[in-house]
């Protein structure tokens, strides 16, 4: 009998954005670079979702949403103790560089400038890999 090793399970990615093309997106960038991706379309499912599986590896999220902004959901992601450790990422289309600063200083792994292109995504690849 032989045994047979067991692939490790892909890194685990929860994407949140308003716009279903923008989800469409990162969710294909990600994929592409083999993680497991869930998508949902706002800051208080992203919560739900969380508060069901916190088995994820990284949230990246767009900053401008309605009824909660990606930085809203960092504050909540990092006030949180089960949830702290994952690593948050902000996407915005406004090059703000008050906006980048605040994220980064509440605690955001890295903030990125939509449209997101693939070397983003295989930046932030080699850095959760390094953790």
């Amino acid at each position: 009998m032989s045994t047979m090793a067991v692939p490790p399970e892909p890194p685990h990615v929860l994407a949140v954005d308003d716009s279903i093309v923008d989800r469409a997106v990162i969710s294909r960038l990600l994929r592409s670079s083999k993680y497991r991706v869930t998508t949902v379309d706002s800051g208080k499912r992203a919560l739900e979702f969380l508060s069901l599986d916190s088995n994820v590896h990284m949230i990246i999220t767009d900053y401008c949403m309605p009824e909660m902004s990606g930085y809203d959901l960092l504050k909540r992601v990092k006030e949180t103790a089960e949830l702290r450790e994952i690593p948050v990422v902000i996407m915005s289309s406004e090059n703000s560089t008050a906006r980048i600063r605040m994220c980064l200083e509440e605690g955001a792994e890295d903030f990125l400038i939509k449209p997101v292109r693939p070397s983003d995504v295989s930046r932030l690849c080699s850095r959760l890999i390094a953790r």
